[in-house]
């Protein structure tokens, strides 16, 4: 494990120079074609079988180690965010609007360094190793698609690992939980349609505004009232669209936007069974008319405990058992949640924030940063784990 941990360290400057250049040259979702060329010569030039335009830019690269043993895939994301830079770095985002706000750039280049570690371990590996380099995280269903066009085939894929630079945690803090780790995310608009008029004369109209403020209300007591205190459910309204400028004047709709988040699918059912009837029934008691529209956008990451296990104790060995928080979970969505729907796998946070170097600011932040001292521990992790579970039968 040391021996791993070393060759990280050693490699440092080639990861940190990968991150930073991938960093200097933000691509949104499906467009990043720079990123996956770079990616796509990478792994060539280890003498990886590379396949291109996965879901349009996602690239692959199979390890073959010529020994029985699972076929694991170890999977990367690679996009940027519609997000103006404010950081004062020199490599900075050269993209006006776009910006590594999540610390997929930090990911692309783990992705590569441990492809180039487990090339040199190759003899220690059974079975193989697929490289994934996925497209469009950032809610644009890039994993999802990834699925439909065959990235778990050729070989089939018996499990799969992913890491996740996590600035809500200090470096050196490692979350492995067993089970759930990030939560379904859905998201919603509710149009409350009313009749508006003067605001002098309010018996003459039929107020969605009205409407509205018993639906807010209302809705804080599905979670509280319908989900057991043992669960976790959120539903947060995060946008409200009505009227114009003027004082007097009531208007005909009112436009709710936000999200609900869940761990557990019967929970998702029922919070999301509640919201609907919550809802029709606080409009429909003023006389408006709701339309609600419920979109998922990723279900919940839930890591399989054996796997999830062996990746506790690995990172036990690497960085002490002080390190690893085997309790952790977040709300926070990730696409990573079609691929471990499909096989089973564990999928790590990974502690990066400094707040003696300034480096904490929170994920899709315009002055978002990591300590880049994370990238070498991230590399030995998620090497060390392949080595490890390529050795077991799944």
């Amino acid at each position: 494990m040391q021996n791993i941990l070393q060759a990280a360290q050693e490699l440092f400057e080639y990861t940190r120079d990968l991150r930073r250049d991938f960093h200097k040259h933000p691509e949104l979702g499906f467009e990043e074609k720079r990123t996956a060329k770079i990616v796509a010569e990478t792994l060539s030039e280890l003498g990886l079988e590379v396949k291109t335009g996965i879901a349009r830019t996602g690239v692959t690269g199979l390890l073959e180690t010529g020994r029985t043993g699972p076929n694991i895939l170890l999977r990367s994301d690679m996009d940027a965010l519609p997000v103006t830079e404010e950081n004062n770095i020199p490599f900075a985002s050269q993209n006006p609007g776009v910006m590594h706000a999540c610390g997929h750039d930090g990911h692309t280049a783990i992705g590569l360094t441990v492809a180039r570690l487990l090339v040199k371990y190759r003899e220690k590996l059974c079975g193989r190793v697929k490289f994934a380099f996925q497209p469009a995280e950032e809610g644009l269903g890039g994993a999802e698609r990834m699925v439909l066009e065959g990235v778990l085939r050729n070989p089939k894929i018996d499990l799969a690992l992913g890491v996740h630079l996590w600035n809500d945690k200090p470096i050196g803090w490692l979350g492995i939980p067993q089970g759930p780790v990030m939560g379904a995310s859905d998201v919603f608009t509710i149009k409350i349609k009313g009749k508006g008029g003067h605001g002098a004369v309010p018996d003459r109209v039929v107020d969605p505004i009205l409407a509205t403020g018993q639906i807010i209300t209302a809705l804080q007591t599905v979670i509280s009232r319908n989900v057991s205190p043992l669960e976790s459910a959120v539903i947060s309204i995060t946008g409200l669209q009505s009227g114009g400028k003027a004082y007097n004047v009531i208007p005909s709709k009112v436009e709710l936007r936000g999200t609900i988040r869940t761990f557990k699918p019967l929970v998702r059912e029922l919070v999301i069974e509640r919201f609907h009837q919550v809802i029709h029934s606080a409009a429909n008691t003023v006389g408006c008319v709701a339309e609600i529209n419920v979109r998922s956008i990723t279900p919940a990451v839930t890591n399989h405990y054996e796997i999830a296990a062996q990746v506790q104790d690995t990172a036990q060995q690497l960085f002490g058992s002080e390190a690893v928080d085997k309790e952790y979970r977040t709300m926070g969505a990730e696409d990573m949640s079609y691929i471990m729907r499909e096989v089973p796998g564990c999928f790590m946070l990974i502690g990066s924030a400094n707040a003696a170097k300034g480096l904490d600011m929170p994920h899709h932040h315009p002055r978002f940063d990591f300590d880049e001292d994370v990238l070498p521990n991230a590399v030995a992790l998620l090497t060390a784990a392949t080595i490890r579970l390529s050795k077991c039968e799944w």
